[in-house]
């Protein structure tokens, strides 16, 4: 898709420039962890039993890591490379808690690790209709984000997207190596949050949905383990409210928000007891059991994204 500089109503085209070297593409994205992917950068060029990984890095929203690789080239497997790191990184988790203790100077122990969360990103300038169909699994934990340099140095980071389905890598393959990763990988999707008696919650979630999605021309609905996110970019990193699927209930946890931030004349906004101590960043809460606090809930989301974003 094209695009235009508008200088008094007349369109000028913005040239796309070749990105030469995979180290460019790195680079770019290294020293922009957290704006592109909402990331915490920890290492460049880790190896490890004869593999090297591109960029190491660590989702707190997600409490995992993230192994991200470049590609200049087109001529890789997503699948066979994918899940070697993953293998690499569940295989030697002590490893990955010494890196990340090393190169922050924090204090990470392996049990606050959510290794199932753990995901790889090949950023690349392009990728074959092979590859972008190799993820069409609902349980993939491997994602393709490309990348394009325009000559007005705009630079676009877009997720390719896997198709609707609901196909387990598991039933197409015997591979040992993607066998043992999906077995304690999980990818989770809107559904594996109704299971049991949270299942009569979910007419309610979806009311919600409808009209949390209305609030921004781009809202994007991104499920996790203990959570649905709503956030304004695909990679999560500006989530604007948390959705805790509760039997009868939805819990809004709505970060970087105090109740005095905003006008709540109902009074059905509460601070979140100990959460900056526990997140670095003040939290509050909305319980949804009604289309009535659905419609407060949407007042009081405007208002957040007025404000913060």
């Amino acid at each position: 898709m094209p695009l235009f500089t508008n200088n008094s109503g007349k369109l000028t085209e913005i040239t796309e420039k070749n990105i030469k070297l995979e180290k460019d593409i790195q680079k770019l994205t290294e020293d922009n962890m957290p704006t592109v992917f909402g990331l915490e950068f920890i290492a460049t060029e880790f190896e490890h039993n004869a593999l090297r990984l591109d960029s190491v890095a660590f989702d707190h929203s997600t409490s995992a890591f993230v192994i991200i690789e470049y590609k200049r080239d087109r001529s890789f497997s997503v699948v066979d490379q994918g899940y070697a790191y993953l293998s690499l990184l569940l295989n030697n988790k002590a490893e990955f808690i010494l890196l990340y203790n090393e190169k922050t100077g924090k204090k990470l122990a392996k049990s606050d690790v959510d290794w199932s969360q753990s995901r790889v990103i090949f950023v690349a300038q392009s990728f074959t209709v092979h590859q972008q169909q190799a993820i069409n699994f609902k349980d993939m934990p491997i994602e393709l984000w490309q990348v394009r340099l325009y000559g007005n140095n705009t630079v676009l980071f877009n997720q390719i997207k896997a198709k609707d389905t609901t196909e387990s890598i598991k039933t197409v393959t015997k591979d040992t190596t993607v066998q043992s990763v999906a077995n304690e990988v999980k990818v989770y999707n809107v559904m594996d949050h109704f299971g049991g008696s949270k299942k009569q919650t979910l007419p309610l979630y979806e009311a919600f949905r409808d009209k949390v999605t209305s609030l921004a021309a781009d809202v994007y609905e991104n499920p996790r383990r203990p959570y649905i996110g709503f956030s304004l970019r695909a990679n999560g990193s500006d989530t604007f409210v948390y959705v805790h699927i509760h039997v009868n209930e939805l819990v809004l946890h709505i970060p970087r928000t105090q109740p005095q931030d905003i006008s709540d004349p109902l009074g059905q906004v509460e601070y979140r007891k100990n959460s900056f101590e526990q997140k670095n960043t003040h939290e509050s809460e909305f319980r949804i059991r009604s289309d009535e606090d659905i419609d407060y809930a949407i007042t009081i989301l405007r208002q957040v994204l007025k404000l913060k974003f």
